[in-house]
């Protein structure tokens, strides 16, 4: 059983020298890490930011400082498994309810009745299902490449595999524990610099995508590289801090989420084809992948997301969109913040 230490916290600077601090949140029997950015004054809102697939609170780290100097506390999570947040073994607890259990612990520690939840890559999702399960407690909710889907009638790997009858869509080739491990520990550096890339918008869109991993064969197969060495949107030593802590934690965390998909299609039957009832925005890049496929999603916002304010198609944007494009990102975060 995880220890709510509430005096953990302790004072930090980001790039710009703007104070931070570190909190860690108990949630149920795990352990979230938090990175907090508090404005001058009195907040206008609470703003708890989701990360994805494979990142760390540190991918919010240009909306932290831009959120604090808008008035904005901004908090950004390490999801359970990631960074010094709790990693449990077993898989089944990184089911959809339990991160949304974790985000309502995160507004319960701070004091928080309301927030605005935001969230990029599996964090949309979990951005998106915080809104729908607690409506109670969410102010307004933002989704980044990812728009949000409801639970409908067919599993989601019935789905998926009717994307290829030859190759393994990517999820489904996370399914296996221990694959996909056993694909990224012989050099970790290149598998991660490979991922963050072949899915960026600077990667080559007519080269076959790493989304597709044909039988028998590994995923990192697929992956580009910069051919510079270093990406125009990632510095060495973001990529170096990320590294740093995947060293350490491993992935497993992460490729844990990928494998609750069937859990949460069936713990989530009572939400079949509900719709989000609180603001919404939406945020995706013209060459990212998931906002492509999810442009039937997206069509249907109408429907699904009654209270859109607005839904954004950056161009020249890969999948990374808080980080390749983050100064539109946050004008965009921020003027749905101050219409709330």
């Amino acid at each position: 059983m995880a220890t709510n230490p509430a005096d953990q916290v302790s004072p930090d600077e980001d790039q710009e020298g703007h104070a931070l601090a570190h909190a860690m949140v108990a949630s149920s029997d795990v352990t979230i890490h938090c990175v907090i950015a508090t404005p001058d004054g009195e907040p206008l809102d609470t703003v708890v930011m989701v990360h994805g697939f494979p990142e760390l609170w540190y991918s919010w780290r240009h909306q932290l400082r831009a959120l604090s100097a808008a008035g904005y506390r901004a908090i950004a999570v390490d999801v359970r498994g990631y960074g010094r947040s709790s990693a449990p073994q077993e898989i089944e607890a990184y089911s959809m309810t339990s991160l949304v259990g974790d985000v309502i612990s995160v507004l319960d520690h701070f004091g928080c009745e309301q927030a605005v939840v935001v969230g990029h890559d599996w964090g949309a999702p979990v951005a998106w299902n915080t809104a729908l399960l607690r409506p109670d407690r969410v102010s307004g909710v933002a989704g980044l490449s990812v728009p949000y889907s409801p639970r409908g009638d067919a599993k989601p790997l019935d789905a998926f595999r009717s994307f290829s009858p030859e190759e393994l869509f990517y999820i489904d080739y996370f399914q296996e524990p221990g694959v996909v491990e056993a694909e990224v520990k012989p050099d970790l550096a290149g598998w991660l610099k490979g991922f963050y890339f072949s899915a960026s918008g600077e990667a080559d869109l007519t080269e076959p995508s790493m989304g597709f991993v044909p039988p028998g064969r590994a995923m990192r197969e697929r992956f580009q590289t910069p051919k510079s060495g270093q990406m125009a949107w990632m510095s060495d030593e973001d990529f170096q801090y990320y590294l740093d802590e995947f060293s350490r934690t491993g992935l497993t965390g992460g490729f844990n989420r990928y494998r609750n998909i069937t859990r949460d299609w069936h713990e989530l039957a009572a939400w079949r084809y509900a719709p989000i009832a609180v603001p919404a925005l939406f945020v995706g890049g013209d060459v990212d992948g998931p906002t492509m496929l999810g442009a039937d999603a997206i069509r249907r916002f109408d429907r699904n997301l009654p209270h859109l304010t607005r839904s954004v198609i950056l161009d020249d944007c890969g999948h990374w969109v808080q980080q390749e494009k983050p100064s539109e990102v946050n004008q965009l975060l921020i003027e749905f913040l101050n219409g709330l």
